[in-house]
C-alpha cells in the first residue's frame, strides 16, 4: 500500500477490493494512469450534483488540473453559485419520501424549491442571481456582445459583485474555481435551468435579444474545436457523472467530426468511464453500457472502459480523493 497518499485513499485501497467497488478503485486508477500519461479529462454532471455540494470535492480537482473541461447541466451552472450566496437559507428535508402533496404546496408557498431532500430558497438563490446576471446580459446585449451561458456567470463571479454574499468558504465552489482558470464548459440545452427560464422572459418581453445569448449549436462548433486541438497524444478521457445531455451531447464530437465533417484520423475517447445507477433495459442513454458506444463511433474498441453502478453523489468524491491523494 502507498505510503504517499492520505487516509481516504488508504482505507480505499484497503476495503474496496469486489463489485462495485472493485469498478470504483479500477476507475480511479485508470483516470489517475490517464492523467499521469499526459492525458486530458473532461468531467461532465449530470443532474444536480452542484447542489449536492460535489465543490466541495471538484473546485480542488480544478485548481490541481486534473480535469480540462466540464460539460454540465444548466442546473449545475447555476446551482452551484446558488450554494455559495444563499447556503444558510437552504432547508433540508431528510422525511421528503413522507412529504404531502399539501406539503409540497406549502413548501411553495414559502418559496422553496426542492431537489429531493434539499430546498433552494427562492428569494436568497434565484432572485439573488438573477439581479446581478441581468445586468451583465443587458449591458452585453447593448453592446451588441455576444456570450455562452458560462461566459456570463464567469463574468459576473469574477466582478465580485457576489462576495457581499458569500456563505461558504468560496474554495468550495467548483464554479469560482473554474472561473479563476477560465476552464471551457460547455452546457447543452442550458434553456432547461432557472437562469434559462429568466432569460427567456426576457426576451419574450424584449428586454434582450435571443441572440445575446450563444446557442447550443454554436457549443458543439466550439467543442469540435477544442476536441481538435487537443486531442494529441494520449488523447480525452471522459468521465461521466450521471447520464443524459450533460454527457450525450459532448461524447458524440467524436462520431460528428468522424461521419459528418469525414475527419477520419480525429481519435477517439481515450477513456471513458460513467457513474450511474439507471438501468440498461429501458433504451435510456444513461443505462447504455460502454460497449455500446462503440457502435456510435465514441469509443474505440481499446478504450479503457469503467462503469460504476452507484449513487454518483457518494462515488465521484471518492474517486475525486484517490486522484488528489487524500
Amino acid at each position: 500500500m502507498s505510503t504517499t497518499r492520505g487516509p481516504i485513499s488508504q482505507f480505499m485501497e484497503r476495503n474496496y477490493l469486489h463489485f462495485n467497488a472493485a469498478a470504483m478503485m479500477d476507475a480511479a486508477k485508470g483516470y489517475e494512469t490517464h492523467l499521469d500519461e499526459g492525458g486530458k479529462m473532461m468531467i461532465t454532471l449530470a443532474g444536480a450534483m452542484s447542489t449536492a455540494e460535489l465543490g466541495i470535492s471538484l473546485a480542488e480537482m480544478i485548481r490541481q488540473d486534473k480535469v480540462s473541461i466540464i460539460s454540465c447541466t444548466g442546473a449545475n451552472l447555476e446551482e452551484d453559485i446558488m450554494n455559495l450566496v444563499a447556503h444558510s437559507h437552504y432547508k433540508r428535508v431528510p422525511n421528503y419520501r413522507d412529504l404531502s402533496p399539501q406539503d409540497e404546496w406549502d413548501l411553495l408557498e414559502n418559496h422553496y424549491n426542492r431537489v429531493t431532500d434539499t430546498c433552494i430558497p427562492e428569494e436568497e438563490a434565484f432572485r439573488r442571481l438573477q439581479k446581478h446576471i441581468y445586468k451583465i446580459w443587458k449591458d452585453a446585449d447593448n453592446a451588441g456582445e455576444r456570450y455562452f451561458p458560462h461566459e456570463f456567470m464567469y463574468k459576473m463571479l469574477l466582478s465580485g459583485d457576489l462576495e457581499q454574499y458569500y456563505e461558504i468558504d468560496p474554495k468550495n465552489s467548483w464554479m469560482l474555481a473554474a472561473a479563476e482558470k477560465n476552464l471551457p464548459i460547455v452546457v447543452p440545452g442550458w434553456e432547461d435551468s432557472t437562469m434559462g427560464n429568466i432569460f427567456a422572459s426576457y426576451v419574450m418581453k424584449s428586454e434582450v435579444k435571443a441572440t445575446t445569448m450563444k446557442s447550443g449549436i454554436e457549443y458543439m462548433g466550439w467543442l469540435a474545436d477544442w476536441y481538435i486541438k487537443n486531442s494529441d497524444g494520449k488523447g480525452i478521457g471522459f468521465f461521466q457523472i450521471g447520464g443524459g445531455i450533460a454527457g450525450d451531447f459532448p461524447i458524440c464530437v467524436v462520431p460528428m467530426l468522424y461521419q459528418d465533417m469525414e475527419m477520419e484520423n480525429i481519435p477517439f475517447w481515450s477513456y471513458f468511464c460513467q457513474i450511474s445507477d439507471s438501468t440498461t433495459s429501458y433504451g435510456s442513454y444513461s443505462g447504455a453500457v460502454p460497449n455500446e458506444k462503440i457502435t456510435w463511433g465514441k469509443l474505440d474498441i481499446n478504450t479503457p472502459k469503467f462503469i460504476v453502478e452507484s449513487d454518483a453523489t457518494i462515488v465521484a468524491p471518492l474517486i475525486f480523493a484517490w486522484i488528489l491523494k487524500m
